[in-house]
Order: structure tokens, then C-alpha cells, then sequence
């Protein structure tokens, strides 16, 4: 290679190293290096932790929509096992009432058309849903 050509090369940055290659270079410390690993470290570190925060809040959130979900289908089943002497309709508005040995029972009447001979304790008053679940009612909506 000709001279001139090696100058241009050098001139163009076409020989530049990332790191030093001569004596005369900045002395490149070990202490600056361990430095700079230290903070990428630290930054991975942090990172790592907040995306595993992340992750753990999302599972609490996970597992308690589906405790809720469990406890809404015991829920359901039970009112499904609840006596009945009629044909349940989706839909409709069901009232359920304990009896004294702490069955439950369905009936069509609420507690204001039974008035004061309301033969057993009211529990509440649901709707059937289409899908055969059950809708707990407010006061208002009964």
C-alpha cells in the first residue's frame, strides 16, 4: 500500500480501534471497566426487578379473579341444589328463603307479598340468568 493511501485511510478513521493500541494512548484502567459493568449490571438489575414486580402483581391479580370465579360457582351451584316446587325460567326474578333447619328454598313470592306471614327467614332475592348462573338483587330491583 502506498503511503498516501495509508494517510487517507488514517485520515477517513478507517484505522481507528475501540480501544487503545499504543503506548502512547490514554491508559485504559481495569477500575473504569469494572465501573462500567457495575452500573450495566445495576441497570439489568433494576429492570429485571420491576418487570418481576410486574409479573407478580399481574399473578395476585390472576389468582384472585379466580378465587372469585370459584366462589361465585359454589355459590351458584348451591342456589341451583336449593328446593324448588317449580320450573325455574331464565330470566326471572327468584326469591330464597331458610327454613328452620337451614335448608334453602326457592319461591316466586318476595317478602313484601308474603307481608307478616312470612313462613321463613329471607336470604335474598336472585335472577336466573341464560347461562344459568345466578344474579344476586338489590332491594330496588325486586
Amino acid at each position: 500500500m502506498k503511503e498516501t493511501e495509508k494517510r487517507k485511510r488514517k485520515e477517513n478513521g478507517e484505522y481507528l480501534s475501540p480501544y487503545p493500541v499504543s503506548r502512547l494512548a490514554p491508559a485504559f484502567e481495569l477500575v473504569d471497566l469494572a465501573e462500567e459493568i457495575a452500573k450495566a449490571d445495576d441497570l439489568l438489575s433494576m429492570q429485571t426487578g420491576g418487570k418481576l414486580k410486574l409479573l407478580a402483581d399481574q399473578i395476585r391479580g390472576l389468582q384472585e379473579e379466580a378465587r372469585t370465579l370459584l366462589e361465585k360457582t359454589r355459590r351458584d351451584q348451591q342456589l341451583h341444589r336449593a328446593e324448588c316446587n317449580f320450573r325455574k325460567k331464565p330470566g326471572r326474578i327468584y326469591h330464597l328463603y331458610k327454613k328452620k333447619d337451614q335448608s334453602l328454598v326457592f319461591s316466586m313470592l318476595s317478602p313484601v307479598d308474603w307481608g307478616a306471614r312470612q313462613p321463613y327467614g329471607f336470604e335474598g332475592s336472585f335472577r336466573l340468568e341464560s347461562d344459568m348462573s345466578w344474579t344476586e338483587m338489590d332491594d330496588e330491583e325486586t
